[in-house]
């Protein structure tokens, strides 16, 4: 397999990390307001550790048997993923690389005896060729409830 792209990582992580509340809408109204609580939490902080560029905080919320699937880059293990996001930082250490959720799109439905599944639309800013390149993409994460903890076991990115 090969390593995601530097392309298809800043893709993924398109946006920063503000707290995410319900929508008031039947359409996006949690199924459990608990839950959904819980994933906002997770991916908020998630998203601290990408943009304060910390690949050891980063990690810990990815399974080792993690399948990171990009529309632009393919199919990565959790190795490949992790050393995409060290290739990443490391291009982008003075830039203003960040992941932003776009509010009032992040829906969170339960999977039984498994976890939940979190989709949401994101920002993704960084600098490429001297200027700032930013785009507003989906993504699905696959979050496994395991022991009391929770990690992404599953991570589909796509509308690149």
């Amino acid at each position: 397999m090969k390593l995601l792209s530097l392309a298809a990582l800043l893709l993924l992580f398109a946006g920063g990390c503000a707290p995410v509340r319900p929508v008031a809408t039947t359409a996006n109204s949690p199924v459990s307001p608990e839950l959904y609580r819980t994933i906002a939490r997770l991916d908020s902080v998630l998203f601290v550790a990408f943009n304060q560029h910390d690949v050891a905080k980063l990690q810990t919320f990815f399974a080792e048997d993690l399948e990171f699937y990009h529309d632009k880059g393919g199919l990565a293990n959790f190795q490949q993923t992790m050393q995409g996001f060290r290739n990443l930082f490391d291009q982008n250490k003075t830039t203003s690389l960040n992941r932003q959720l776009v509010p009032g799109t992040l829906e969170v439905y339960p999977i039984n005896n498994y976890g939940a599944v979190e989709t949401c639309q994101h920002r993704f800013c960084h600098v490429e060729n001297g200027k700032d390149d930013c785009g507003t993409f989906k993504n699905m994460m696959v979050w496994r409830l395991r022991d009391g903890r929770w990690q992404v076991t599953r991570v589909v990115s796509y509308g690149h």
